[in-house]
């Protein structure tokens, strides 16, 4: 039964994205194409460049499901660069259609004529394509870059003096696949390495696509260095990738997963709890999805906790389970602004640090990017959280 209600919960979800992005695409011909009365080779050019984002954007997740490095980023990079194109323009439109309907209202009221609607429809057209074509190239800029450093401090009332000043680097939703590859692998793993931190915590969704055809591609993962070691707990993008499959492969890179359970580590001869979960979002091909009760069952209530949690929603249950402090990600900050907003709605942790009953939580917004190759006041991070006893 639950088989059948996964496959129509399914079937739902294609069938809405399905009318979202056909819709939107046909939004975007109205608004930039037919409205303003393009004509000749700027029609067709236009028409086709539609046509061709859409196409790829259909095509690219199965090309990447099928296909390796580095020919599935034919298709993946002009994907992808597309939806956040289309993203902006959808944006831009939509507030210049709002802004026309304003501006209408109050010529008609104040008894003024109003502009022929091809020619406020040509002004909106090529406006709108000046936006997104600063807005783009700019969050494409910011989405290449290497990700900043972020340095964080965070007070916890049961930390040890012992451990004041005991260094976490973060790295969460790297995204290997389909964009970025193992050149940024390498690169994640001297920076972190460099910091020198006493733990690496790599907060999930490091990976889109099979452990078969990207392996390769994250094997340099398996040079992060730290006094405790690295660990790591799924996301979302992980279980659609094949959880265990990509479980094995950390294991084999020597990165330790937390898959609802907790280890105890000790530093300066002083304890603490290490817990991790799967994503709640789990159960793709191999059953297991988040489980704090079981992750957190036996643990020395003595000894602080720290937790490792993909989705920062976790964070409800778990400030009243008895954790000091959890680390996630999921969010990327909103990525492309305004879209942070929209993720407010679903998401009331985005960015930063968040505090509930004396627990603190701590969101990343990535370390990669997913989908578009752009962030927009949104810039990636590899997070550096010094603990100090309160």
């Amino acid at each position: 039964m639950k088989v059948v209600q996964r496959i129509l919960a399914g079937l739902l979800f294609l069938s809405i994205v399905s009318f979202v992005v056909l819709g939107g695409h046909f939004y975007i011909a109205q608004r930039m194409v037919f409205d303003p009365g393009l004509e000749g080779g700027w029609r067709v050019t236009a028409l086709v460049a539609i046509a061709l984002g859409l196409v790829c954007m259909l095509s690219s997740p199965f090309v990447e499901r099928s296909v390796g490095p580095p020919w599935s980023r034919v298709v993946g990079w002009p994907a992808s660069i597309w939806m956040g194109v289309a993203f902006l323009f959808l944006v831009v439109l939509g507030a210049g259609d709002a802004l026309r309907w304003i501006l209408g209202g109050v010529a008609y009221a104040a008894g003024n004529e109003l502009p022929p609607f091809e020619t406020s429809a040509r002004v909106q057209a090529w406006v709108s394509f000046v936006v997104v074509a600063v807005a783009g190239t700019v969050a494409v800029a910011s989405a290449l870059r290497p990700p900043r450093l972020a340095k964080v401090e965070i007070r916890l009332a049961r930390w040890p003096r012992a451990l004041d000043g005991f260094r976490i680097a973060q790295l969460s939703d790297i995204h290997i696949g389909p964009l970025r590859d193992r050149r940024f692998s390498q690169h994640l793993t001297e920076r972190v390495n460099a910091l020198g931190a006493d733990l690496v915590c790599v907060t999930g969704d490091l990976v889109d696509g099979s452990a078969r055809l990207l392996a390769d591609e994250v094997a340099p993962f398996g040079g992060l260095r730290a006094r405790l070691g690295a660990y790591f707990v799924t996301g979302n993008h992980d279980h659609y990738s094949g959880a265990d499959s990509w479980v094995r492969v950390v294991e084999r890179l020597g990165l330790v997963p937390l898959r609802n359970r907790h280890v105890v580590l000790e530093q300066e001869g002083t304890r603490f709890t290490l817990a991790g979960v799967d994503d709640h979002r789990g159960g793709f091909g191999d059953g297991q999805r988040e489980d704090l009760g079981r992750a957190l069952d036996g643990r020395d209530p003595a000894l602080p906790v720290l937790l490792l949690a993909h989705d920062p929603n976790t964070f409800k249950r778990a400030s009243s389970s008895g954790i000091d402090l959890q680390l996630s990600g999921h969010t990327h900050g909103g990525q492309i602004w305004p879209f942070v907003h929209l993720v407010r709605l679903v998401e009331p942790f985005v960015a930063g640090r968040y505090s509930r009953n004396g627990a603190e939580l701590y969101v990343s917004r990535g370390t990669g990017f997913w989908g578009p190759p752009m962030r927009l006041f949104s810039p990636a991070e590899i997070t550096e959280i010094t603990l100090r006893s309160d």
